[in-house]
């Protein structure tokens, strides 16, 4: 303990069913009332930053002996007047029962932890929920509920929809993170620990997701959701949809660069993050609500990006532009091709020829690509389903794959954007799609027949990027991921993986790559 911060180690949270959940508060030793931030999650509290990721902590922005995985460093935000309450879930850590991973049942247990500490004699009464990921995950779900103590929530690189931004990409089971996720979360536990936290997932939305996903409308307090360009699959789809659909008539928007730790952790992250909770929990005027509510960083390559504000997403000024595939020449361009043609590929990963190649003309001037991005695809198979994998990538001068920061500490960089979805999957929901991003209701399978040529409508995830004079812009359509990508959808018992797939373009087969062109 030193002389500006009390800790106190293990501290236990009733909650309305008679269980508990176990806490460790960091507060300001000086005598008063202090506004609150709070995590609960399976991150077992005891377990050091270091010792649950050595490769992220060896290059983070922050050091201290209390520092925890995704959540905030009491270090640094209990001199500044803050309490720190970080609280293990149950069935994780020291928390006892059995786990409920990202369901209701584990943020109603959150909701009593927030009225806890919204009433203790050292809290203002003001409670913010503010974490990465699973943290930012539970964020959204606990802030539906309406605790009366929860003031603000900040929900930093974290889904909304279990189904559509993490578990299923278009319908595709998400193995390869899930698989890791799972097995590096049961190896931390004690005393038993959770039994399995990373289930394969239904293929079918159902009303398992329905009841286990936020009723975001009912989100009232402010947020500042902040999503990552380079979290394609499972960090950014999240944060737009859910800044969209929030009910809070107080909302902020930023979507930034690099891995997915060290923005929070960075003196920039933190004094965004300052800047938002002094204005909600303190009532200090720090000038956030006389700016545009969007923050974007907009992209040019690994390195260089530059801060813009706007006031709406999409970006009202957007060129939505048309970029037409044509299957005989391999080619992207603006105009429709007359003739019919096509390519055909392997459905298998494991083939030669696994994709279908478009690539555009080298660009005459910078052009600006920020916002949603959308694909139209005709397709037709020699099976009954097909998985489709689409990439868009950025061709320097010099022909080589411009590539961005990944998610991933120390991990391999990434493509511009990226897109998937299961053939059968096709159905829309016509009531919450729009013409730049489809929303697919994942309710029933439609196979593909024999000779049938279907329209799919695939939402690429949103993107930013500026393509220099000279540069191209490449779009992928194939059978499997990018082998750099961190979200591998893998899974031999999931993967429609045998016959060949073909791409129609021209005429009446308007394949197209919808791209959102901000004017100069």
């Amino acid at each position: 303990m030193s002389c500006s911060l009390v800790v106190e180690k293990d501290v236990s949270i009733p909650l309305r069913d008679g269980g508990t959940v176990v806490a460790d508060v960091f507060r300001p030793a000086a005598a008063g009332t202090f506004p609150v931030i709070m995590t609960l999650g399976p991150y077992p509290k005891d377990i050091h930053f270091r010792d649950w990721n050595p490769v992220a902590w060896e290059q983070l922005p922050e050091r201290g002996p209390y520092m925890h995985w995704e959540t905030v460093n009491p270090e640094w935000w209990v001199p500044l007047g803050y309490v720190v309450i970080r609280c293990d879930t149950r069935g994780t850590g020291k928390s006892p029962g059995a786990p409920r991973l990202l369901s209701r049942a584990e943020a109603e247990d959150f909701s009593d932890a927030i009225e806890w500490a919204g009433t203790q004699e050292w809290s203002s009464g003001k409670v913010a929920v503010m974490g990465i990921s699973y943290f930012a995950m539970n964020a959204w779900r606990v802030a539906a509920l309406q605790p009366p103590h929860l003031a603000a929530i900040v929900a930093w690189e974290g889904a909304v929809d279990l189904y559509r931004d993490a578990g299923r990409h278009g319908g595709i089971y998400s193995a390869g993170f899930f698989r890791a996720w799972g097995s590096h979360v049961r190896s931390h536990q004690r005393d038993g620990g959770a039994a399995d936290p990373a289930p394969v997932p239904p293929e079918l939305y159902g009303e398992l997701y329905a009841f286990l996903n936020p009723n975001l409308g009912d989100v009232r307090v402010p947020v500042l959701s902040a999503g990552n360009w380079g979290g394609a699959g499972l960090h950014l789809r999240g944060n737009v949809e859910g800044y969209l659909a929030v009910g809070s008539p107080q909302k902020y928007l930023q979507l930034h660069v690099g891995n997915h730790v060290d923005p929070f952790y960075s003196l920039e992250g933190r004094l965004v993050q300052l800047r938002f909770l002094e204005q909600f929990l303190r009532g200090v005027d720090s000038g956030i609500t006389r700016e545009p509510p969007i923050r974007l960083a907009i992209r040019q390559d690994a390195e260089r990006y530059r801060w813009r504000y706007e006031n709406e997403w999409p970006l009202a000024r957007t060129e939505w532009t048309e970029w037409h595939l044509e299957a005989a020449t391999g080619s992207l361009a603006t105009t429709r091709p007359a003739a019919t043609s096509s390519v055909t590929y392997e459905a298998d990963p494991a083939a030669s020829q696994t994709h279908a190649t478009f690539v555009t003309a080298a660009f005459e001037h910078d052009t600006e690509i920020t916002g949603p991005v959308k694909l139209r695809l005709w397709v037709s198979s020699s099976s009954d389903d097909a998985d489709v994998f689409v990439i868009v990538r950025k061709l320097g001068r010099d022909g080589r794959d411009v590539r961005f920061p990944g998610p991933m500490p120390g991990g391999s960089p990434i493509a511009v954007a990226y897109g998937w979805l299961r053939a059968s999957h096709r159905k829309l929901d016509e009531s919450r799609s729009t013409p730049w991003r489809p929303f697919h209701t994942h309710d029933e399978l439609q196979k593909l027949q024999t000779g049938e040529t279907v329209r799919l409508e695939i939402e690429v995830w949103p993107t930013s990027v500026v393509l220099e004079r000279g540069e191209r812009l490449v779009l992928e359509v194939g059978a499997k991921d990018d082998p750099q990508s961190f979200f591998q959808h893998d899974d031999p018992c999931d993967r429609a993986r045998t016959g060949t797939n073909t791409i129609h373009t021209g005429s009446a087969f308007d394949s197209y790559l919808l791209l959102p062109v901000i004017p100069g």
